[in-house]
């Protein structure tokens, strides 16, 4: 089950980050400004939005997998959140094609497991291909930061983005704090409309 970050000890929330920290995941600070590298968010869901990622166990394997595929590939991994029918994803990269390449790959891999998991004679389809949103600027990006945070809330799973566990949020909770987060949030509310056309990757193959 999700843990509640806020009532977690100091010494459990230094557990997690280490824990975090030696699997490889990437700590920052405030997202970075924007560059000239290319910015994307990044979107895939579940084939018809069923939830095939529905299990905890399923979503935590899932999200190391996803983060150690980015890791080799991303210059730099902002913000991330797996929930049980879709995923999103910020991270600075060179070249749209080997995420493209690296994702297919780890799709193709989870859906074999998965359905053999589900004890699933039958090929089932498991993903929608990936979408992806361009970063126009510094602003664009922390919107981005902020409704990846804030999307298991939007889609009703949770009442507070903190009681969520697959997302990297706790990770800026623990660097930068409630009241940075808060602070952020106000200067870069998502308006109602942000994600319309990509959130859960709309089917387009």
């Amino acid at each position: 089950m999700p843990y509640e970050y806020r009532k977690l000890s100091p010494k459990e929330r230094e557990e997690i980050v280490k824990v975090r920290r030696e699997r490889g995941y990437p700590l920052h600070a405030p997202p970075h400004p924007f560059r000239e590298a290319g910015a994307y968010l990044i979107s895939a869901a579940n084939f018809e939005h069923r939830s095939i990622m529905k299990s905890p166990k399923r979503r935590t394997e899932f999200e190391t997998l996803l983060l150690n595929t980015l890791k080799e590939i991303a210059d730099d991994l902002i913000a991330w959140v797996v929930l049980p029918n879709h995923y999103h994803l910020l991270a600075a990269i060179q070249s749209l094609n080997h995420v493209s390449a690296a994702l297919q790959h780890l799709h193709g891999t989870t859906s074999h497991i998965w359905n053999l998991e589900d004890n699933l004679t039958e090929k089932r389809r498991v993903w929608y291909k990936f979408a992806d949103t361009y970063i126009r600027n510094e602003a664009h990006l922390h919107l981005a930061f902020n409704y990846i945070h804030y999307n298991p809330v939007k889609h009703g799973y949770v009442n507070t983005p903190y009681d969520w566990h697959w997302s990297s949020l706790s990770l800026y909770y623990n660097e930068m704090g409630r009241e940075w987060l808060r602070d952020h949030w106000k200067s870069y509310t998502p308006p109602p409309d942000f994600g319309k056309g990509w959130d859960e990757a709309t089917e387009n193959d």
